[in-house]
């Protein structure tokens, strides 16, 4: 399919370079894209329709995060694009690239329900370009490649009057600005590789940054060299193959390797933004602990009180100029060598669970022991993907993903909820392979329940885990704790399972450990379908981030 001049439109060529730069758009048709769509559509292009417009930006945000490949998206104008909104921040945010076709007012004027679409996604920091008769083919190119470059969410519109205008002879674009490189100088590297050089307790912590910057492999040598431990963010996961990693950092960290992580006397943290979170409210490193920070990225305004020096530089050459800088160290004179117990099996397993009551004060489950336990339950070749909320707390702590693209938690960024069902289901597309593992809370259950309809018909195999405590728990553990009436904090008990057999998946409430054995029974006689386990949690269980955010707070 190639749109020429007399013969397509301005649809059609936008269309033909979405089938051209990826193989699947996440959607909702309306009177703006109807005829994008249905040109994509009638070809047998790869299209999964959302139910609410929201879970389509967030379909094409996990598609990248579980592909690493730019997604596309499209809406409709007006109210179909403001629908998108949340999601559109969050991408930004959490730098995520993908385009968002939208339809746009007419150029002619703009109508009574139209709106300032460029304004509106100029306030969330979002690029829009425009799609017109003369620039069509080569202005979306644009936006994927511009994208791609930023890291970048980018809208693309369509004016309601050009959505059929013949194309006519097409403008050329000038060339996309490169994008700045930042290379370190010699000193500065002669300066890291001496600090790290000098360390007895050295620790790598590695960010999504090393990830998109290829230098994993790097990283991990350098880490030998020095015979450092490795930590990770949680969008890094698994970035480190190595025994010596003592896994995500932050509010995730287990208390094993949080006692370990602690006694480092110098880190160096590369592509990761060691923000509040990752650092643990300030209490993931000792109190004279020395922190050194790689990235391509400014940096921050308000910095981490411990990072005692910043680079700003591309991480692939700091690495290898810091390879070059730091020979071998003697074996059994490093960190490794005085904790041992780091590459064992039992260090490095789910047990022991730094709770294991089964059940809470209040008599309904605890959400540590039951995650835990469904390490062992669900399949080794999963994804993993979260919905916002307190109850992120307990599974990136206790589960396994083969690689850091299986790891899929969207609404972080922009402490967002609702947005879990549309994610999964990118994730689903991106990843059918994979059994797609989702985990919600009954807030943010609720809030996105439209698409759970868009999971189970996009979804293979899957399985939805709803850590349902039957309040909004992050309120709940800040407010009401603080003596605030907890009123509009609580959600009348909600049985997830029965709504999902009610759209034709298989279910259960579960209130014991025991009743874990219906989900592995059905695991293992099913390869395709959903299963919706619906857990009773207790309320009175406080993740490990909330409460350090609590302490923080006190701290303040």
């Amino acid at each position: 399919m190639t749109a020429t001049p007399g013969s397509a439109n301005v649809s059609i060529a936008v269309a033909e370079v979405i089938a051209a730069r990826t193989d699947h758009l996440f959607g909702l048709m309306g009177n703006g894209n109807a005829h994008l769509i249905s040109h994509l559509t009638s070809a047998g292009f790869g299209f999964t329709s959302a139910r609410h417009e929201v879970a389509t930006v967030t379909m094409a945000d996990a598609y990248y995060r579980a592909t690493g490949r730019v997604g596309a998206a499209t809406t409709t104008y007006g109210a179909g694009f403001t629908n998108t909104y949340t999601a559109l921040a969050e991408a930004r945010l959490a730098r995520i690239p993908l385009v968002l076709v939208v339809g746009d007012a007419p150029t002619t004027g703009a109508r009574p329900f139209d709106i300032d679409q460029t304004a509106a996604a100029a306030a969330v920091g979002v690029t829009t370009l425009v799609a017109t008769p003369d620039n069509a083919a080569a202005i979306t190119h644009r936006a994927f490649d511009l994208a791609a470059q930023t890291v970048q969410p980018v809208v693309l519109a369509i004016p309601y009057d050009h959505a059929t205008a013949p194309l006519t002879e097409q403008v050329a674009l000038d060339p996309l600005p490169g994008k700045p490189v930042w290379n370190a100088s010699a000193e500065e590297l002669d300066r890291i590789a001496a600090q790290l050089r000098g360390a007895t307790r050295p620790l790598i912590l590695a960010g999504r940054g090393v990830l998109l910057a290829g230098a994993t492999t790097e990283l991990a040598e350098l880490g030998d060299r020095l015979g450092a431990l490795f930590m990770t963010s949680v969008m890094a996961t698994n970035a480190v193959d190595s025994p010596w990693n003592l896994g995500i950092a932050g509010g995730f960290t287990r208390d094993h390797r949080l006692e370990l992580a602690r006694q480092a006397d110098v880190v160096l943290v590369a592509g990761a933004s060691l923000n509040a979170f990752q650092s643990r409210y300030g209490t993931l490193f000792g109190p004279d602990t020395r922190v050194i920070r790689i990235d391509n990225e400014p940096e921050p305004v308000v910095a981490h009180p411990q990072v005692t020096g910043y680079l700003r530089a591309d991480l692939s050459p700091a690495v290898a100029g810091l390879l070059a800088r730091i020979p071998a160290a003697e074996e059994t004179a490093t960190w490794r060598a005085s904790a041992p117990e780091v590459a064992g099996d039992a260090f490095r397993s789910a047990a022991p669970v730094e709770d294991p009551a089964e059940f809470g004060p209040d008599g309904r489950l605890n959400p540590r022991a039951v995650v835990a336990a469904l390490e062992d339950i669900l399949p080794n070749e999963r994804s993993v993907v979260m919905d916002g909320g307190h109850f992120i707390g307990w599974a990136p702590m206790y589960l396994s993903v083969p690689d850091p693209q299986a790891m899929v938690l969207v609404g972080t960024a922009f402490q967002s909820i609702g947005l879990g069902f549309g994610a999964a289901a990118g994730v689903s597309v991106a990843r059918p392979e994979r059994t797609t593992v989702f985990f919600s809370g009954d807030g943010g259950g609720l809030m996105g329940l439209a698409d759970l309809e868009t999971f189970l018909r996009a979804t293979r195999r899957g399985v939805i885990v709803v850590l349902n405590d039957s309040a909004y728990g992050a309120e709940l553990h800040q407010y009401a704790s603080k003596g605030l009436d907890p009123t509009a904090m609580l959600i009348d008990e909600v049985d997830f399972a029965a709504l999902g057999r009610a759209m034709g998946a298989a279910g259960t409430k579960a209130h014991t450990l025991a009743d874990l054995a219906v989900l592995e029974d059905w695991l293992d006689t099913h390869d395709e379908g959903v299963y919706v386990l619906d857990v009773a949690i207790s309320q009175k269980v406080v993740a490990e981030f909330m409460a350090e955010s609590l302490t923080a707070g006190k701290r303040l």
